[in-house]
């Protein structure tokens, strides 16, 4: 789907020119990403999910009409069933200190342990191209700072 051209729309007052909201599809996100020049594909369930910095990111879509974007990042680190106490203070510390993107700790199914970071945005009444870029642009690299500081902590 390509991007809408905002020369078709009339001028605003104060000559500026209006964007049209789009519900947000995976085919929207995909016209972002593509334009962004990233590379990414699609999984099993039909998300979106790429990989920056060794970090893997998914694009979710959820809510009863997929309104709600949910940037979630997967830092590249692993780290043991026994750092994670240490890993919940740097959570906490994450999250006073910054709004996007939340982190958290997962525990995976054999013990290991990852820090997560999401960034969540309601887009029910619709979004424009450009908004959907900054998201994902901001999605994107604080997700990767984020990535950065938690590889500071491996010894």
């Amino acid at each position: 789907m390509p991007a809408p051209d905002p020369s078709d729309a009339p001028d605003l007052p104060g000559g500026g020119r209006p964007q049209h909201l789009q519900p947000l599809t995976n085919e929207l996100l995909a016209t972002v990403l593509d334009g962004r020049g990233y590379t990414y594909y699609t999984d099993s369930d039909g998300d979106l999910v790429g990989r920056w910095d060794d970090n893997v990111i998914y694009f979710f879509r959820l809510g009863t009409a997929g309104e709600l974007l949910q940037i979630r990042t997967i830092a590249a680190s692993r780290f043991s069933i026994d750092d994670v106490p240490g890993l919940y203070a740097f959570c906490n510390s994450w999250n006073l200190d910054r709004f996007w993107p939340k982190a958290f700790v997962h525990v995976n199914d054999d013990g290991s342990a990852r820090v997560c970071g999401e960034v969540v945005t309601d887009l029910e009444r619709g979004v424009t191209v450009a908004q959907l870029d900054q998201l994902v642009g901001c999605g994107i690299s604080t997700g990767c700072q984020m990535s950065e500081a938690v590889a500071e902590l491996r010894p």
